[in-house]
């Protein structure tokens, strides 16, 4: 067998992927699907990392003049002859991406915007000399890429404005055709404009941008955008009577962003992977586009690639380093009891029924929690699961990675939580300290009452007690100057938690249990008989401790018992 195909980690280029033997997922039979029924100016709403990049290097690389047919050979679109021959290589094209235009202030967004444009109009450096313009037009191409000194681009604002249709006019009098207009990620720029406190100017700036463009154009053939929302219409749209959008509802073009089950199985085959196919299945698939169940493709490449390099390598969070997860953050941060109930409800696998808004301004988002869980669900990190019903829609975590996400985000809310109440917090763990029960017990049913339960139905008993486990051990680890460790194999097994109050030479053992059907003092008993029988406290009597408490602490639910005693062998 010959040299398997490399995997495209991180190639956007479709001729790249195509001439440098890269492996590809044949999506090119969107090509035929949009010719054959687009509207003038199309939108793509896709969740980040699902290949819309790599989809508008497509089209470029189809219907842009002089194109290279020898791309598309041995893939779908190639069957098709005739759409081939009226199409392929017959367009001038203008394809940009907005996904750097990530200023702190309006100034340096803005030219940030001007540098994108006016790039994209160097590569037709060809309209400086052209013989088919007129002197003025030639001027007008000139003033969209005349630059200062420093190289910097000077258009000023009424030009940047028009420039998108200026520059469609000026190409379509030079080829006579025209033109097909790709916008990659067109509401990056609305994000950032936002969150930085310049949005009414970057609307306006976008309104006049995309007006120019789209709106009466004559030298505009169709258009395609790619984006992470459904910005509202009357947000920057206005008049646009010919506008199609494609969201993550829609069965038209669902199988072409992101993996089908059929391609995942054809990939994991080639490269010899298939017994890997339930863990990648697990969590990478469970986003449902349309009616179809869809894998993110970014991490299943990267998946692939990591057992190429290791065929033993466990699955990662790949989103975790490539998208922003502050929206997860922000709704657990505004979420109250019943939000809180619905959250815990989707990391155990259930499901909540919303009504979701998919034409929102920036605006919106923060104004109404019900307005994230349309955010959530419109950049990934919900789905829907079966058909609308009615207004509502039924709303699951896709996979496991996402469910990741979720419970990191949890535990850092709650941790930010905790530390606000410095005084309650150190109440708390003095508790611990001077054999308190009484007072553990009550001060750590709070902390549960408040905090976003993470364990899982569908789990073994020991795992349920990790969620316990953690949190006890994130608030214990505030004390300055106690030493606190997890797990620590001391006597006959490995205890929950050790502390060491070396100024007070004071030791402290807890084992934490799950108790079955709220069985609480059953529960606590055996875990102080296990920290006695296992001889759990050890190693804090070889490390110098005078005075051992054991702790039996039993969780269930956002409840739980605390008892304690002396250890007999501590000296008192």
């Amino acid at each position: 067998m010959g040299m398997k195909a490399r995997l495209p980690m991180g190639i956007e280029s479709f001729r790249e992927i195509r001439t440098r033997e890269y492996y590809y997922v044949d999506k090119t039979g969107l090509i035929k699907d949009l010719i054959e029924n687009m509207g003038k100016v199309n939108l793509f709403t896709r969740p980040r990392r699902f290949g819309k990049t790599l989809i508008m290097s497509m089209l470029k690389c189809f219907f842009e003049e002089g194109a290279d047919s020898s791309l598309f050979e041995g893939l779908e679109i190639s069957g098709e002859k005739e759409l081939c021959g009226e199409y392929l290589g017959k367009f001038p094209v203008i394809s940009i991406t907005l996904k750097d235009v990530s200023g702190r202030s309006f100034a340096e967004a803005r030219g940030m915007l001007r540098r994108i444009i006016g790039n994209e109009a160097m590569r037709f450096d060809f309209l400086r000399q052209s013989s088919r313009l007129t002197e003025m037009e030639r001027h007008q191409y000139r003033m969209l890429i005349d630059v200062n000194e420093k190289g910097i681009f000077t258009m000023e604002d009424e030009i940047l404005k028009d420039s998108l249709r200026t520059l469609s006019q000026l190409l379509q009098k030079h080829f006579g055709r025209s033109v097909i207009m790709l916008i990659d990620e067109y509401d990056v720029p609305l994000d950032m404009a936002y969150q930085s406190a310049y949005y009414d100017e970057m609307i306006a700036l976008i309104r006049s941008l995309f007006g120019s463009a789209f709106k009466t154009n004559e030298s505009l053939d169709f258009a395609v955008l790619t984006g992470c929302l459904r910005v509202s219409k009357e947000s920057i749209f206005t008049g646009l009577n010919n506008f199609s959008v494609y969201t993550v509802k829609e069965v038209q073009y669902h199988e072409y962003f992101g993996f089908t089950d059929a391609e995942v199985r054809k990939m994991l085959e080639y490269y010899g992977f298939m017994e890997k196919y339930g863990t990648v299945r697990e969590w990478y698939d469970g986003y449902h586009f349309g009616e179809m169940d869809i894998y993110c493709p970014w991490d299943v490449v990267s998946y692939c690639h990591a057992l190429k390099m290791q065929p033993s390598a466990i699955p990662q969070n790949y989103w975790i380093n490539t998208s922003s997860n502050d929206i997860v953050r922000q709704f657990i941060s505004m979420a109250k009891t019943t939000t809180r109930d619905e959250i815990e409800l989707l990391i155990e696998g259930g499901s909540v029924k919303k009504i979701i808004r998919q034409e929102l301004t920036y605006r919106d988002i923060n104004s109404d929690i019900d307005n994230l869980w349309s955010i959530l669900f419109t950049t990934g990190y919900l789905t829907q699961r079966g058909l609308q019903d009615d207004e509502l829609t039924e709303l699951v975590i896709p996979n496991r990675e996402i469910r990741w996400i979720f419970i990191r985000q949890i535990r850092e809310w709650f941790k930010a939580e905790t530390v606000k109440d410095t005084k309650k917090l150190e109440n708390f763990c003095r508790a611990f300290q001077e054999n308190d029960a009484e007072a553990v017990e009550k001060g750590f049913n709070e902390y549960l009452g408040n905090t976003i339960s993470i364990r899982d139905t569908s789990i073994r008993k020991e795992r349920k007690e990790n969620f316990y486990h953690g949190i006890l051990l994130g608030l214990l680890a505030y004390m300055d100057g106690w030493s606190v460790r997890s797990n620590i194999e001391s006597g006959d097994g490995y205890s929950d938690i050790n502390v060491e109050i070396r100024q007070k030479e004071v030791g402290i053992v807890i084992e934490l249990k799950y108790a079955e059907n709220g069985s609480f003092d059953t529960a606590c008993r055996e875990a102080v008989k296990q920290i006695r029988d296992k001889g759990y406290e050890e190693q804090l009597l070889k490390n110098g401790m005078k005075t051992i408490y054991r702790y039996g602490i039993a969780c269930y639910r956002k409840q739980c018992r605390v008892i304690s005693e002396v250890s007999e062998r501590s000296g008192i």
